[in-house]
């Protein structure tokens, strides 16, 4: 072949890879290394940022192989999901057909890419033999205590006819189909990921390998603040309002209190009082938005009076108590005493409603005027209008007040957290099916473990109106009690999709496992994920529900580790015109169109080119183009110089452009290597072997060449960019006389004597002004480059007639002389 059909190699070079397994992993022999890209839903379509994410991966599961470790590379669907089930909706198909459909043809175009999965450990969560699995865990979540169903007023999408989370709220509709979101009591599932806060916060430190901005990500959602529960009496109440604060210096200066809307004495409170029907109005306007928009920094902080005075247990002073929009439910007790003197929130609000605002805290340079505030003072400082505190520091009297607190039985020092308990119930078909059951005589019953999975029904109907399609079946909705066997009704709920994807990575160690979840040596054999790949979108819900259950299988004695993934790299979106690529935008480029042109090879390798993998990458068809160029150079030098170089030692007596071509080929390698496996950049990477394809390009054309080093140059090249481009280097291996795949030698090592140049190039300057260039040894002293710099003609010319002030001379660089 003359030259370059990337068409027919790529599509040959595929089939061969596909016919002998050539990714296949075994579970035993060398030093492992796990490397995983975040599993895609299977929308049918592959696009660029799909492109980018997985050519990261493949780049180094090839190099890793080629460094000599036993790679994981494993491929699978997160399948389950809404959008199966809408298509079912709209179009009549039934989402179990869609989904795989959409499977067949999302594999192909992963197969199409080059990328090197193996394919035999292939899961997707839909699937019985997966989703067994993830009822199973749920088993064993509500044997320990960590599934319970509690009701509670959720964001609800009257159109999707499903829970949405806060995420999914947005300005008050929903973030699928425009509907205007309400609330709705229902009973739902949890999973108690609480219990773990304070180890996922802490284990934290360990993650080395993780991106410090998802590290405070994290950290945030976690939220852990240690302060006080502090009671406060209600007049006419029986019962005492108890509220969770961080600033227990500060009760002196409360003056107001705010329950949540959604709190349980509000409507206990107001009930056939004068304030019940503009507080119901209140909390009906509230109905629609979600928690993230309620306690934006820019939202309007907006309330209702109760018609309920509260006592403030150190002073005794009577304070009114509203609701808010800006307080919720979820966090601490759900009431706040508010202390406007020294909150930015309930400073905005007193002010909005004429509240007082009393300082308790002066700083201590007296630079703020208390009396005439404009802002909250929120620092540090020393106490005032505090009774016996007063003089201490803020920091001493929060101390000093917890304990006073805790010795008269009106609070105590406690430790609360912004993470609540995971909701995963979703009142959809198209998800992995809740193994309960209802029973009159028994309750709730889970199913026995023999009996898994709880299977999908296919007798549905999917109308888009009413209860889940689930409720359709009559096969599925009527069961026996596995207790008693009386009749019983099935659990109608099915469980959120990030549960599915929070275990897979366990799975993939043991794939087709039927008789237990996965094989515990094999699991020990390849966890941790050394290196986990995916879009920083899911630096929250994904990657920490993912530690939780990882958590909890190691707890119950099923993981062989406590954290799921070693290190961790979250890649940038690809952009076109400077926006993310969307159909609505009319910006998308097509992987399809680009590979029918260029070639896959093409496509991987300017999207690895393009930008550091961490930072956005913005589109170019320039840059395409010259990636295809660049790509044909590589070929024509390969096939020009395939005949005429040998494998003969190399020869001893180097001449200064066989030693220069030495040194490129050695740097590079050493480039390329570090860049890989260090850095990650590929750009630099690839950056590196241009440079080495410049330096044979030039070394070719000399009359005596060195054809021993000249085949050393042009092996590295094919070795150095086989990750990069699979399908053209495993042609070329094979033009260049090798039997065996490229993909399976050994990466090459530099020789440290061969980066050493024994000549160098230096600038000489007159009064800091380039004069000339020279090489000299690269051996030389200061002295020694002083001395060759003032014998230059061009030098000597300069300098004529003028005196030499000083001389700087700068190793391996330049020499500066300085004359007047």
């Amino acid at each position: 072949m003359t030259h370059y059909n990337f068409s027919e190699i790529e599509k040959r070079w595929q089939k061969n890879w596909e016919s002998t397994n050539a990714f296949e992993t075994s579970d035993e022999g060398k030093e492992k290394y796990y490397v995983l890209e975040m599993f895609p839903y299977p929308s049918g379509k592959l696009h660029m940022g799909h492109v980018r994410n997985y050519s990261i991966g493949d780049v180094v599961a090839r190099f890793k192989k080629m460094k000599g470790y036993n790679v994981l590379h494993p491929m699978g669907w997160d399948s389950f999901g809404l959008p199966a089930e809408n298509a079912a909706i709209k179009h009549g198909i039934h989402p179990n057909k869609w989904t795989w459909e959409n499977i067949e043809e999302m594999r192909n175009q992963f197969k199409q890419l080059g990328l090197s999965y193996d394919w035999n450990r292939e899961v997707a969560t839909c699937h019985e033999d997966y989703y067994k699995w993830t009822q199973w865990i749920f088993l064993q979540f509500y044997k320990n205590g960590l599934a319970y169903k509690k009701k509670y007023a959720v964001n609800w999408c009257p159109s999707c006819e499903t829970v949405l989370a806060n995420e999914q709220v947005v300005g008050g509709f929903c973030d699928r189909c425009d509907s205007l979101v309400g609330k709705k009591d229902l009973e739902q599932w949890y999973f108690k990921i609480t219990d773990y806060a304070d180890e996922l916060l802490k284990d934290i430190e360990e993650l080395k390998g993780w991106p410090e901005k998802v590290k405070t990500m994290q950290k945030n959602w976690i939220g852990k603040s240690v302060g006080a529960e502090v009671n406060f009496e209600i007049e006419g109440a029986y019962k005492k309002l108890e509220v969770f604060t961080t600033r227990p210096d500060t009760i002196f200066g409360v003056t107001y209190m705010v329950l949540a809307p959604e709190h349980p004495f509000v409507n206990e409170w107001v009930k056939g009082t004068e304030y019940e029907q503009e507080v119901m109005n209140f909390k009906d306007k509230l109905q629609h938005l979600s928690e993230i928009e309620r306690t934006a920094t820019d939202v309007e902080k907006e309330g209702v009076f109760l018609g309920k005075y509260a006592i403030n247990p150190l002073n005794g002073k009577r304070i009114p108590v509203y609701i808010a929009n800006y307080v919720l439910m979820d966090y601490g007790t759900g009431a706040i005493m508010a202390v406007p003197a020294h909150d930015d929130r309930d400073f905005a609000f007193a002010k909005k409603y004429n509240i007082d605002i009393i300082p308790v805290i002066k700083p201590e340079d007296d630079k703020v005027d208390l009396d005439h505030l404009e802002e909250a003072f929120t620092s540090n400082g020393v106490m005032i209008n505090s009774g016996e505190f007063n003089g201490l520091s803020s920091k001493e009297a929060s101390t000093k007040i917890v304990e006073h607190l805790n010795e008269s039985g009106l609070g105590k020092k406690t430790i609360n957290f912004r993470l609540r308990d995971w909701l995963i119930s979703r009142q959809r078909y198209w998800g992995t099916p809740i193994p309960i059951v209802y029973c009159d005589q028994c309750g709730m019953v889970p199913i026995n473990e023999s009996d898994l999975p709880v299977k999908l029904p296919t007798d549905v109907v999917f109308s888009g109106e009413g209860e889940s399609p689930l409720t359709t079946s009559e096969e599925f909705m009527y069961t026996d009690c596995p207790k008693c066997g009386q009749k019983a009704k099935r659990e109608v709920d099915t469980m959120d999709t990030f549960v599915d994807s929070s275990w897979y990575f366990l799975r993939y160690t043991d794939a087709n496992n039927d008789i237990e979840i996965f094989n515990k040596d094999k699991a020990k054999y390849w966890m941790k994920v050394d290196q986990y790949i995916g879009g920083v979108e899911h630096a929250i819900l994904h990657l920490l529900y993912a530690r939780f259950f990882t958590k909890v299988l190691h707890k119950l004695g099923h993981s062989p580790v406590s954290e799921p993934f070693e290190n961790l790299l979250t890649q940038g979106m690809v952009l076109k015109d400077g926006a993310k690529m969307s159909k609505s935008k009319g910006n998308v480029v097509s992987p399809k169109e680009i590979i029918d042109e260029y070639g896959t090879d093409t496509a991987r390798l300017f999207i690895l080119f393009a930008a550091p993998p961490e930072r956005d990458l913005e589109w170019s068809d320039t840059g395409v183009d010259g990636c295809h160029r660049f790509l044909n150079r590589v070929w024509r030098v390969v096939v020009e110089l395939k005949d005429s170089i040998n494998c003969k030692e190399v020869q001893s007596n180097m001449t200064k452009e066989d030693k220069h071509l030495k040194y490129t080929i050695h740097n590079t390698i050493k480039r390329v290597t570090e860049d890989i496996e260090e850095r990650f950049n590929f750009n630099t990477a690839i950056s590196a072997i241009m440079e080495l394809v410049n330096e044979i390009y030039k070394y070719k054309e000399i009359e005596n060449k060195n054809s021993d080093l000249l085949k050393e140059a042009v092996d590295t090249l094919v070795i150095l960019i086989a990750p990069f481009a699979p399908h053209i280097t495993e042609e070329l291996w094979r033009i260049l006389g090798y039997e065996t795949s490229v993909h399976n030698q050994a990466w090459p090592k530099y020789e440290e004597a061969a980066i050493v140049k024994d000549e160098i190039d230096i600038v000489i300057q007159v009064n800091g002004k380039v004069k000339d260039r020279m090489t000299i040894s690269s051996n030389l002293s200061k002295e020694e480059m002083e001395k060759e710099a003032l014998v230059n003609d061009k030098i000597v010319s300069a300098i004529e007639g003028k005196q030499i002030v000083k001389i700087i001379a700068v190793p391996k660089k330049l020499v500066n002389i300085v004359v007047k």
